[in-house]
């Protein structure tokens, strides 16, 4: 499983960008392969199914997984949400795990993370109760839960997460701040950070 992020964006077609990067680099594909969808939503490419991949926006950031195996991502800028949210979305556990955080709304966005990552990697998307989607507490390094892995990251205004058959890895590769994500580019540079 590889990551790849992107920030400074300034729009959601730049996902697609970073995922034609991506797979550029990882996978040496070029150019980006058609893409259907799934009945539940979910993207993958017709010609070449034994690769999975997943991607997520929010405000300027962009978050691109790649595995050989269903894989579901989600970033999300920290933001204040409706303040009856973590109630209705959250299970008893981990209305308990967001009492115990100093901060509410970067737990909270980090647990709706985990949720939408795992939503997504079922390919079902958003078809149950979000309150029911079982993840593990966040904590350190890779957990497991399932049958499933999952790993969480948070950047001060963002948190991100990971669900997949595969160890997610330690780090995310984000694109060097002077790359653009565009396609008319060469192979990009990433640069290990987290």
């Amino acid at each position: 499983m590889i990551l790849y992020r992107a920030g400074g964006l300034t729009s959601r077609a730049q996902a697609r960008d970073l995922l034609a990067l991506a797979i550029r680099e990882a996978w040496g594909l070029s150019p980006l392969p058609e893409i259907a969808r799934r009945e539940g939503g979910k993207p993958f490419f017709p010609g070449r199914e034994d690769l999975h991949f997943n991607l997520s926006h929010s405000g300027e950031l962009a978050l691109c997984a790649l595995d050989e195996a269903p894989v579901g991502v989600d970033i999300q800028v920290v933001k204040q949400w409706r303040p009856g949210l973590p109630e209705r979305v959250c299970s008893p556990r981990e209305l308990a795990w967001l009492e115990g955080q100093r901060e509410l709304w970067p737990a909270f966005t980090l647990l709706w993370t985990l949720k939408e990552a795992r939503a997504k990697e079922s390919g079902q998307g958003l078809t149950t109760s979000i309150r029911d989607i079982r993840i593990p507490l966040p904590g350190n390094g890779p957990l497991r839960l399932d049958g499933l892995w999952f790993r969480a990251w948070t950047g001060g205004d963002w948190a991100a997460a990971v669900c997949g058959h595969s160890v997610p890895p330690e780090k995310i590769l984000v694109l060097a701040k002077e790359e653009k994500v565009c396609y008319n580019r060469t192979k990009p540079q990433a640069a290990e950070i987290l």
